[in-house]
């Protein structure tokens, strides 16, 4: 199973930041809104549309407050992945300013790059977004 795990440094406070990522329902329209362009809940299952015309099918796995961490495991989308599960987590690191640890683990093999480069290119919006930029 391929891994990919990037860190974002984040101007904000970890509070703050995890009230947008641990926010099931709305956060993806919270942190990519030029990306994201609906999200929609249905229990533990949402469907986010995004700008390009990809829809993601997503079931939350866990979401812990207290270590400021959300997992989420896609259940399908254009990929097709065999497995697609992905976690973030926010660490404070001083007043202001926190760490945004993303993971997103794929079978097959194959699809860690262009999950890797989706993830590159909607960090610097994400990272925008939580610091209100």
């Amino acid at each position: 199973m391929a891994t990919t795990r990037m860190e974002l440094s984040v101007a904000a406070d970890a509070d703050a930041v995890w009230m947008v990522i641990g926010d099931f329902a709305a956060g993806p329209l919270r942190m990519a809104p030029e990306r994201v362009t609906a999200c929609e809940t249905h229990g533990d299952t949402r469907t986010v549309a995004f700008a390009d015309g990809t829809v993601a099918r997503e079931r939350l796995v866990a979401i812990d407050d207290e270590r400021r961490r959300i997992v989420y495991a896609v259940l399908g989308d254009t990929l097709r992945p065999e497995h697609d599960n992905a976690s973030m987590q926010v660490l404070p690191v001083e007043e202001g300013a926190c760490t945004l640890v993303w993971i997103h683990d794929v079978l097959p093999d194959e699809l860690a790059d262009p999950i890797r480069s989706a993830m590159q290119d909607a960090s610097r919006v994400i990272t925008a977004a939580l610091e209100g930029r």
